[in-house]
């Protein structure tokens, strides 16, 4: 197996951003909340503590990812190991990309009006522009850091 340094310092940057995102949300931060529209932005405005907690909750899982691509790094001596990280990155990968992707499609098919969703036209060019290319760009980060060969 070969690691990509670069894909894997650029996940671990996505990473740590990621989670500090829902760590400043978690303590009441409020700024790009809106750009997520819908009922997670209305929950935002007068959260309940359990609310807070998920949101906390949030952060931290994201940084096992971090943890996943820190373990790259690591000369492993045996192949079973190298080989699980090598899947599990890909599969991680694969599903964020799938999940902003297909987030990306049901929320533009809201703007032809082929779908009905509870977003304004500011969240909506939001998670157009951003969030869901956001998500993309992680998944990318997470499936390359190592191939084989």
């Amino acid at each position: 197996m070969k690691r990509n340094n670069w894909f894997i310092a650029l996940g671990i940057f996505w990473t740590v951003v990621f989670s500090c995102v829902s760590f400043y949300w978690a303590m009441g931060g409020m700024f790009g909340v809106r750009s997520l529209g819908g009922s997670i932005y209305e929950m935002s405005l007068n959260p309940d503590p359990s609310f807070i907690l998920i949101v906390w909750l949030t952060g931290f899982i994201k940084l096992l990812g971090l943890i996943l691509l820190l373990m790259l790094f690591v000369p492993w001596t045996k192949p079973k190991m190298t080989s699980m990280l090598y899947h599990l990155t890909k599969i991680i990968g694969a599903l964020l990309i799938l999940y902003g992707l297909l987030n990306f499609i049901t929320i533009s098919l809201s703007v032809f009006n082929i779908l009905e969703f509870e977003l304004d036209s500011y969240a909506t060019f939001w998670r157009l522009t951003f969030w869901e290319p956001f998500w993309i760009v992680g998944g990318v980060c997470y499936f390359f850091p190592i191939k084989r060969g």
